[in-house]
């Protein structure tokens, strides 16, 4: 859990537009006297380790180490990004430069691992998939080597190859991929379709630029079909633009009032986002799917409408991610991407998790204890939740601040679910679904299976059906590719065969007609049949009773879940 949770850091730390900050400069930032004294402390240490030390040392590197250390004594979210890696995200944004189309995260003296690959990008193209650890790049070891040069090894021109050894969990033999880059579309909506005859659902993956545009033709789209209510689902979401992420919320909220205030030190980060007239979705019942992994964004959108008792919110307490970060050009070209102001639920209430400056370790720490005291007991965590972070909505329900925002209604991850037995998340975790629709379609028999459906894929999730030829396919695959290398060492290791796959047939036939919607329509076409076997999306139908009393009057029904 503690790594899942640091990588949500990663996208906060990206500089998506670089600029010149607030404009300030050196000489009116100093507004006491102690200030300057202490910089020119800092300056004589310095000088005397650049001149006196025992050996020759870097000054930029010094430079740059004191830097890093000054902001690990601010917030977990304050980073420093260096010259060449400004310079890198330029030229992507100018299009000279192209990726492989996945996120990775690359913990200090470890092995690179990728976290997820961007839907039909070129990595996920040639099979990579969350979990495989990266090693080397073109013969280059990158073992314990840092994001960012990974990173410059990795991208090149668009068009041109680059060699990436993997090792998978469960595969007992490393292997190569070549993938040829490319420019990487970014769409923020990663899916949308209709449920049933009369609900929707829209899955957005992250706050972007282009977010609210994609959110109404979606949303337009789905009306066109008979839409009347919408499940809007932003788990495993980690924020990004949040004027994107307050024009989702407008859309949803009516009348007049606040979506949500930040405030800073400096005045001109003192900002109010208030309701606007003509929303789309202002009288639909809404349910909001989220999960530990939503953050930022989307916590802007849950707590606004939470507070406005709009909609009904699902699923596992949210990051608590509630600092804004402003990018500060340093005269070289870098960058520090600094904490500037904190931002508040139209209650209110702030939702980020409490921190000591300097101690990030206890940050994280303190962070997973919460998650699963507010998880698996959450009655016992709202119990302990002191009278100054409790708030009221609108219609004066109760809410909490400190920490992320607390669902409605708390769903805990189902044990018992087919998806968690030991063989459905080796089978998931080992892509043999995966690979095997890759390589049917690639087959003369796929092609003509291809031609058949590549047109029809309302019929596809209705009618189309894992027959025998299909199954089978896929158990030899699995054999031929792992199915008996155990897993674990020592008394914990765990070994499968053909036996468990059939034991578990009913859900592994979900997640292969899955991957092959996704091969056959894009990566988007994987929800609508994929999310039939969801353990929370089971337990929606139940509760439109909530939203839709929501909807009418902004009250929760009387009837408890």
């Amino acid at each position: 859990m503690q790594s899942g949770i640091k990588q949500l850091l990663l996208p906060f730390s990206l500089v998506l537009a670089i600029g010149t900050g607030l404009g300030l400069t050196i000489d009116n930032l100093f507004g006491q006297e102690d200030t300057y004294e202490q910089l020119q402390k800092m300056e004589d240490t310095f000088l005397l380790i650049n001149r006196q030390y025992v050996e020759e040392t870097d000054p930029s590197e010094l430079a740059e180490a004191a830097i890093r250390a000054m902001l690990e004594e601010l917030d977990p979210h304050s980073a420093y990004i260096d010259a060449e890696a400004i310079g890198r995200v330029q030229e992507d944004y100018r299009g000279s430069f192209g990726g492989i189309g996945i996120w990775f995260e690359a913990p200090p003296e470890d092995t690179a691992k990728v976290t997820s690959t961007i839907p039909d990008g070129p990595g996920e193209a040639v099979g990579l998939m969350a979990g495989d650890r990266m090693f080397a790049v073109d013969d280059t070891s990158i073992v314990g080597m840092a994001s960012i040069p990974i990173q410059n090894l990795i991208k090149g021109p668009t068009g041109t190859d680059v060699r990436i050894s993997i090792k998978r969990p469960g595969v007992s033999e490393p292997f190569d991929v070549v993938i040829e880059r490319a420019s990487i579309p970014l769409y923020s909506i990663d899916s949308s379709y209709m449920m049933d005859e009369t609900t929707g659902y829209v899955r957005i993956g992250r706050f972007a630029m282009t977010t609210h545009t994609e959110f109404i033709e979606h949303v337009q789209r789905l009306k066109t079909r008979g839409m009347q209510r919408l499940v809007i689902d932003l788990r495993g979401n980690p924020g990004g633009i949040k004027d994107a992420a307050v024009y989702i919320a407008d859309e949803m909220l009516g009348g007049a009032g606040v979506i949500v205030t930040t405030e800073g030190r400096d005045t001109r980060e003192n900002v109010i986002n208030r309701i606007t007239p003509g929303g789309l979705l202002t009288d639909e019942p809404v349910i909001i799917l989220v999960d530990e992994q939503s953050a930022s964004g989307s916590e802007i959108v849950a707590g606004a409408v939470q507070d406005h008792d709009r909609a009904l919110i699902v699923g596992r307490r949210t990051f608590g991610k509630g600092l804004v970060q402003r990018p500060f050009q340093l005269r070289d070209g870098s960058v520090v991407q600094m904490t500037v102001a904190r931002y508040f639920m139209p209650s209110g209430r702030l939702i980020q998790t409490p921190y000591e400056t300097g101690e990030q370790g206890d940050y994280f720490a303190e962070k997973i204890r919460n998650y699963e005291k507010a998880t698996y007991r959450p009655d016992e965590y709202l119990s302990e939740i002191p009278d100054s972070l409790r708030y009221s909505t609108d219609n004066g329900r109760t809410v909490f601040g400190g920490g992320g925002v607390m669902p409605d209604i708390v769903i805990p991850p189902d044990s018992l679910s087919a998806l968690n037995a030991p063989i459905v998340q080796v089978a998931i975790r080992r892509g043999w679904a995966f690979l095997y629709a890759r390589e049917y379609f690639d087959s003369e028999e796929g092609l003509a299976a291809r031609q058949e459906w590549a047109q029809t894929p309302d019929r596809f999730y209705t009618e189309f059906e894992i027959d025998a030829t299909h199954w089978n396919g896929f158990v030899t695959y699995a054999s031929e590719n792992g199915l008996e290398d155990p897993i674990g060492e020592g008394d914990d290791s765990q070994a499968f065969d053909q036996s468990d796959l059939e034991s578990h047939r009913e859900t592994l036939e979900v997640v292969l007609k899955a991957r092959m919607a996704q091969r056959l329509y894009r990566s988007e076409a994987w929800y609508p049949v994929f999310n039939t076997i969801d353990p929370m999306i089971a337990q929606i139908e139940s509760l439109w009773i909530h939203a839709e009393s929501l909807a009418k009057n902004g009250t929760m029904a009387a009837s408890s879940n």
